[in-house]
């Protein structure tokens, strides 16, 4: 099996977890409005590592586009999409800088998804008054990220880089 089908075989496996993932937290209930642990962050930050920001771009694509189709609706993929592209933009510049924890990287883009996905509430509905929820999001940005990130650092240190098709 040649390079780039390896490295095909293993984005299309890291897309079906994060699609997976995503399912999974959907049904755990938070209690919170709008508020989800971001597990599938978690294997972007993978994809960023293992693959490449490039990847990272197309699987992150993939995954709001079928997420939309098969979970949520079409109407959701602007919020998803919003928060996806200022998260991975987020991620992408801390992880390029050199010396920020993939624990950091994981932080800044669960705190900037739940950015992006409130400035497109507040532009599709026109509540300027959802800002005053950036609060809670923030604190829990902060905490899943956290999470997140760990879970990425661990799972890096942990799978030999040569299983890693380059």
């Amino acid at each position: 099996m040649s390079p780039g089908t390896k490295r095909l075989s293993l984005a299309a496996l890291l897309v079906t977890v994060m699609l997976m993932l995503g399912y999974v937290e959907s049904l755990i209930p938070t209690g919170v409005p709008g508020v989800k642990l971001g597990l599938s962050n978690s294997v972007l930050i993978l994809v960023i590592v293992w693959l490449g920001i490039p990847w990272a771009v197309g699987l992150m694509l993939v995954k709001v586009l079928l997420s939309a189709f098969l979970f949520s609706g079409v109407g959701a993929m602007l919020y998803a999409l919003a928060g996806g592209v200022l998260s991975l933009t987020a991620m992408c510049v801390l992880y390029r800088a050199k010396g920020f924890s993939l624990v950091t990287v994981a932080i800044a883009g669960a705190v900037m998804h739940n950015v992006g996905q409130v400035a497109m509430a507040m532009l599709v509905l026109g509540a300027e008054k959802l800002v005053y929820y950036m609060g809670v999001l923030m604190l829990v940005g902060i905490v899943t990220g956290f999470v997140t990130g760990s879970v990425a650092r661990a799972l890096v240190k942990r799978i030999p880089e040569t299983l890693i098709p380059k």
